[in-house]
């Protein structure tokens, strides 16, 4: 039997410094924006910018982004959708973005991805919002298998930059769960997806928090005491 959350609860704020400490990191993310709102080539902005983030430092991406946006025309969608030869040549060759080719041409991809998600729903913000909120590993699971480099934790940072309400698995959430007796190995195969997720539902009905706050409550939870 895992824990409560309560139990986890208590164990971030023994880690820094009590109930407040806590619930001031968690504030960070009371802003979040409604995916719904965000127009489609904000949608493919994010989805790109995270792509090419995995596996790069961060901060990085974001001094050249400006870069990106001019090289991606902006993302608007259409015109990412369709990628010539020439066109790929040119962004290859563009000092003002980092010329990985598998990157660049997930842009391509992922902008056919938004495409089929506005079909379905009139925009990739509504598609994301959407989506039952107690089935996340079912959308991330959508977004590796109709996207480009959106499998693992990409997918993951993807929805949580976009708005939607969620966990990450990163080292710190994936140690807590262990912790907790939700999962004993990796957290990346569909049984333990599976069990995470069930986690997350049950404490967020315990707790009334939601999943980013979970998850963000597990990370807070584990490593040296503040």
């Amino acid at each position: 039997m895992s824990e409560t959350f309560k139990e986890i609860r208590a164990r971030a704020e023994a880690h820094h410094g009590g109930a407040k400490a806590v619930d001031a990191r968690l504030a960070d993310f009371a802003d979040a924006p409604d995916p719904a709102s965000l127009p489609d080539d904000r949608i493919l902005a994010e989805m790109s910018k995270r792509v090419f983030q995995a596996g790069f430092v961060w901060k990085i991406i974001e001094s050249k982004w400006p870069g990106f946006e001019e090289a991606f025309d902006g993302f608007d969608i259409a015109v990412n959708s369709e990628m010539s030869e020439a066109r790929l040549s040119a962004l290859l060759a563009d000092t003002g973005i980092i010329r990985n080719k598998p990157k660049i041409l997930a842009v391509r991809d992922n902008a056919r991805l938004v495409e089929q998600m506005t079909a379905l729903d009139g925009s990739a913000g509504r598609f994301i919002a959407k989506w039952d909120a107690a089935d996340q590993i079912g959308l991330l699971d959508y977004l590796k298998k109709h996207g480009n480099r959106l499998g693992g934790l990409t997918g993951q940072y993807f929805l949580r930059f976009v708005g939607r309400d969620g966990f990450v698995l990163s080292k710190d959430v994936t140690s807590a769960l262990k912790a907790a007796g939700v999962i004993d190995g990796p957290a990346t195969s569909k049984t333990a997806l599976a069990k995470i997720q069930a986690a997350f539902n049950r404490w967020g009905e315990e707790s009334g928090q939601s999943q980013t706050a979970i998850s963000r409550t597990l990370a807070l939870s584990v490593g040296p005491k503040a």
